[in-house]
């Protein structure tokens, strides 16, 4: 730790002090909180929280440090975090660097110390606010008047910072699989791949014509950062897809991109939801799962077109947590099946993505 004094700042005036972690320096975004208690590294590459900065509830975060495994992507896309504790005596047979040198080799600035529990209590109160981070010595009455010109997450394009500039391809089997990069997590990838899956991943500026073009026999839409309304220009892509009738399967950012296409409409969230820990019920079977989750926005109930069925829903607020076309292969759900970091309940939506596939076939 460098342990100079620091401050979180909000952008309704209030403010908290920590120690600096991480690097030395001072980042704006959106505060936003997550309840994990663990997959503290899964959460930090996670491209989803591009523009935003994380509040950790669980206590004590880095107590097993970070390995070479745990990436959900190429780099560290949230630019600062906030905990209680910071572990600095981690221990884990897995472990190759403490999280405190985690934080500076990807430049995250962070603060420890902070009441996490506090800020997590005003965010769900006023909902999410933009707000700074500073362990690099800037005064407190200079970031007070800087906080106020943050920029909001909405409307922003946030998934042109995360996904692919270029197309590639992971061999994995015989069916071949069109992922839009809206930023996926590499664990969706493996996913695919363990099913007997080739896949082809595309930027999210590509047309139907490139989709088309590389034969799928399905497209899944994945998970990424923000307004799905900043990413509305891949919307008539999906659209020409969906009149293939090849079976689309969504998640997250997908999951609200899907339902857009299908003509539903999205709002944002008051504070989000962000963790592992979730209960989701599948309205199909009446079962209800534990589900790890990352997003702002929501698609609005009551835009869903007649031909979608609403088939999982949130037990914390009753918004749509899944949904599926009541004639064709199309389905989307809002949380992370891939489970890294979180609970496994919900693997089973690949296999039955596939299923859809392999009956498409036929």
């Amino acid at each position: 730790m460098n342990n100079s004094k620091g401050y979180l700042v909000l952008e309704d005036g209030t403010y908290f002090e920590g120690t600096g972690i991480g690097n030395t320096g001072t980042v704006e975004g959106e505060l936003v909180f997550n309840t994990s208690m663990t997959g503290y590294q899964e959460i930090l590459t996670d491209p989803s929280y591009s523009g935003e900065l994380i509040n950790f509830t669980y206590p004590l975060i880095g107590n097993y440090g970070t390995n070479n495994t745990d990436w959900e992507s190429k780099k560290v896309f949230t630019k600062g975090i906030l905990v209680k504790e910071l572990s600095e005596n981690p221990s884990n047979h897995r472990m190759k660097y403490t999280l405190e040198t985690f934080l500076k080799e990807n430049g995250v600035t962070g603060l420890t110390g902070i009441d996490t529990r506090g800020v997590t209590r005003h965010l769900r109160y006023y909902g999410t606010l933009k707000a700074i981070i500073s362990n690099d010595g800037t005064d407190l009455e200079n970031l007070l008047k800087r906080v106020k010109e943050v920029k909001p997450l909405d409307g922003q394009n946030q998934v042109a910072e995360v996904s692919t500039k270029n197309p590639y391809i992971l061999p994995g089997g015989e069916r071949r699989i069109v992922v839009m990069d809206y930023g996926v997590k590499n664990n969706t990838l493996r996913r695919l791949q363990e099913n007997g899956c080739t896949i082809i991943v595309l930027p999210a500026t590509a047309t139907y014509e490139e989709i088309i073009g590389y034969k799928p026999d399905g497209l899944m839409l994945s998970n990424g950062p923000g307004d799905p309304e900043g990413v509305s220009y891949t919307i008539p892509e999906i659209q020409k897809v969906l009149e293939q009738k090849i079976p689309v399967f969504g998640i997250c950012m997908g999951h609200q991109l899907l339902a857009m296409a299908l003509g539903a409409k999205t709002y944002k969230l008051k504070f989000g939801h962000r963790g592992g820990n979730h209960p989701v019920k599948d309205l199909l079977t009446g079962k209800v799962y534990i589900t790890s989750q990352n997003h702002g926005y929501a698609v609005d109930k009551n835009t869903i077109p007649d031909n979608v069925e609403i088939t999982h829903i949130n037990l914390h607020d009753d918004t749509v947590e899944g949904i599926k076309h009541k004639e064709l292969p199309f389905s989307s759900v809002q949380y992370h099946p891939e489970s890294a970091p979180g609970p496994r309940d919900s693997s089973y939506f690949f296999e039955d993505f596939i299923k859809q596939v392999i009956e498409h076939e036929r």
